[in-house]
């Protein structure tokens, strides 16, 4: 019987699953690297972690490592249902507030590192956090491709993770959350057939279709599909990211500015940024809250043990 010690949270309902003990030796090194290790050579147990019975297509996880550099609090990995990724901010402050929720971390700033680089992480209190993301830049702006025979205009933009920024044509509410996936697939898939690309061919792995807030005292709302086909309930920080590089580019938020990001849920992140050598230096702000301690069991004699 194989146990993996975790801990569960949410930032604005998207859930983070960090595992604490029982995860792989990936040894020491650039956490890029050892996130393809990982990758190529422990994918079940990503699987049997975050997918069901254990888990679900929505849940990321989030594997703690040694770090890279001797100042940082921590290393991570993140994953979901169906690989690795590069930087997740809802996570990174679920993390935070998982570390401090153990009595791992005080208030205060703290770097942790990722496999795309070092963040800072600010702890507020007991449950809100900062995230100082890594340089987040519009890779192409105006970049046109065909979905169910109409144009659909948008942005490519690096926040951690390749993004695809277009207006939404429907209405950004939950309950048309199965509308809005199949709608946001289709843009996906419309990039891959026209060879749309991030910067050295890396494919676009999420899709954000923006729109008015439904509170008048935030700036927009978002609907952000995840590698996998799942949707980020949160507004997602490394999507708020991108957006700030948008703002940015655009001269439409003046460094410092706050913006205010509603999330499907409702959920608000606050981002703000400082200008960066070809983008910006994001900052991401929001709440997460532990939801569960718990031991997963992976028996050898399940034949579920690796998840499906």
């Amino acid at each position: 019987m194989h146990r993996v010690q975790v801990v569960d949270s949410h930032t604005a309902g998207e859930p983070t699953r960090v595992v604490l003990a029982g995860g792989p030796d990936l040894g020491t090194g650039p956490l890029a690297e050892r996130r393809e290790r990982f990758a190529r050579e422990f994918d079940l147990f990503r699987s049997a972690v975050v997918n069901e019975p254990r888990g679900s297509d929505v849940l990321v996880g989030a594997l703690l490592v040694p770090p890279e550099s001797p100042d940082a609090v921590a290393g991570v990995i993140f994953f979901n249902a169906v690989g690795v990724l590069g930087m997740c901010g809802h996570a990174t402050i679920g993390l935070a507030v998982t570390l401090a929720h153990l009595g791992r971390l005080a208030a205060g700033r703290h770097r942790i590192d990722t496999p795309v680089g070092p963040v800072t992480c600010e702890l507020h209190g007991r449950n809100r956090a900062t995230v100082e993301n890594v340089r987040s830049y519009r890779h192409a702006a105006g970049v046109r491709v065909e979905v169910d025979g109409r144009p659909v205009v948008g942005d490519v933009v690096w926040g951690g993770n390749w993004f695809f920024l277009t207006d939404s044509p429907l209405s950004l509410r939950v309950e048309d959350a199965e509308v809005l996936t199949a709608h946001a697939r289709r843009v996906k898939a419309a990039l891959a057939r026209a060879g749309v690309t991030g910067a050295g061919g890396a494919a676009i792995d999420h899709i954000e279709l923006t729109g008015p807030p439904a509170d008048a005292a935030n700036h927009a709302r978002n609907f952000v599909l995840c590698p996998g086909g799942a949707y980020d309930r949160s507004p997602c920080g490394t999507g708020t990211s991108a957006k700030l590089a948008c703002l940015a580019a655009d001269g439409e938020l003046a460094p410092g500015a706050e913006w205010r990001q509603e999330g499907i849920l409702g959920g608000v992140f606050t981002g703000r940024y400082t200008p960066a050598d070809g983008g910006v230096m994001p900052a991401v702000t929001g709440e997460a809250f532990v939801t569960a301690e718990a031991m997963l069991l992976l028996d050898p004699a399940d034949p579920l043990r690796d998840g499906v």
